[in-house]
């Protein structure tokens, strides 16, 4: 009865030798490898330190006006603008505009850096079921890990600051452009790659003028889907030293500082409403550009 009641489990013994093992083992590679994985990420941390200091140290009307443009180019809508902007002026009066720049600029960063290494892995698993089987349950992985699992061999590996919460964003942000570019590409239609064929298109050809103009829209709905991560994991990045607006959230988390996280938090949805809407707009308006061009 004991052994059905009781879950036959390893040795403690056996199992502390395990753990201390695989630690020993990942304190070796830190202390052996951890200047080199430094070395080479020197140029993201510089990369991110230029981004934030073009957001915080440009003029605030400046700013605005840049978005506000950047808005209206994505969706013609003065809807949109006005709601963008109108967002922006209150999160500046009250006071949260460097750590809503520092924010931005963490995003920004995030998204440039998913796209470039999102677009071609999902690529990768279009054209090759192997790629598929092999990818999909490290992005399973990926999505349903808690983030303050991964944060762990991160710190352990680059310490406290920027990279290590970067790159704990890309890793919990990354999965959906990766999925949707998969899908996006499979899902064109069979008759536009003979079309392709039959006027003899090479395969990179076939790629770059039929199969991502046609899955962009499902593109464009990952790189969404991608900056609403992001978002979401400010806060728990600020644990590990990214500094914007998760970090008055967390400060208010630990002290009881209702009105402190209430604004900050609402900042953040705010900033979310922002990247979503003009993400949106922008993904509908390719749409129907495409719909036009392809009849």
């Amino acid at each position: 009865m004991d052994f059905l009641t009781s879950f036959p489990q390893m040795d403690e013994d056996h199992l502390r030798a395990l753990k201390k093992m695989i630690d020993e083992a990942f304190r070796g590679l830190t202390r052996a490898y951890g200047d080199s994985i430094e070395a080479f990420f020197n140029p993201l941390l510089h990369f991110l330190i230029f981004s934030e200091k073009m957001m915080t140290q440009t003029p605030w009307p400046i700013v605005l006006l840049v978005i506000g443009a950047i808005a209206w180019v994505a969706s013609r809508s003065a809807k949109i603008v006005i709601s963008t902007l109108l967002i922006l002026l209150l999160i500046g009066y009250f006071g949260m505009w460097d750590d809503t720049m520092k924010t931005v600029s963490m995003i920004l960063v995030c998204t440039i850096l998913s796209i470039v290494l999102g677009i071609p892995i999902g690529v990768a698993m279009a054209k090759s079921r192997r790629t598929q089987q092999i990818i999909n349950p490290i992005l399973d992985v990926m999505q349903t890990m808690p983030s303050f699992v991964y944060l762990i061999p991160v710190v352990m590996l680059l310490g406290i600051g920027k990279v290590p919460g970067l790159i704990a964003v890309i890793i919990y942000a990354i999965p959906p452009i990766i999925r949707l570019t998969n899908l996006g590409i499979r899902l064109v239609d069979a008759e536009m790659l003979e079309a392709a064929d039959a006027f003899g298109s090479s395969g990179w050809q076939k790629l770059k003028n039929v199969q991502l103009p046609l899955a962009l829209p499902t593109i464009m709905a990952g790189i969404n889907q991608t900056i609403m991560m992001a978002l979401a994991m400010v806060v728990i990045a600020s644990m590990i030293g990214v500094q914007g607006l998760g970090q008055p959230v967390l400060k208010a988390i630990s002290n009881q500082y209702f009105t402190l996280g209430m604004f900050n938090g609402l900042a953040i949805v705010g900033v979310a409403i922002i990247f979503d809407r003009v993400s949106q707009a922008f993904g509908k308006r390719l749409q129907k550009h495409l719909e036009v061009i392809h009849g």
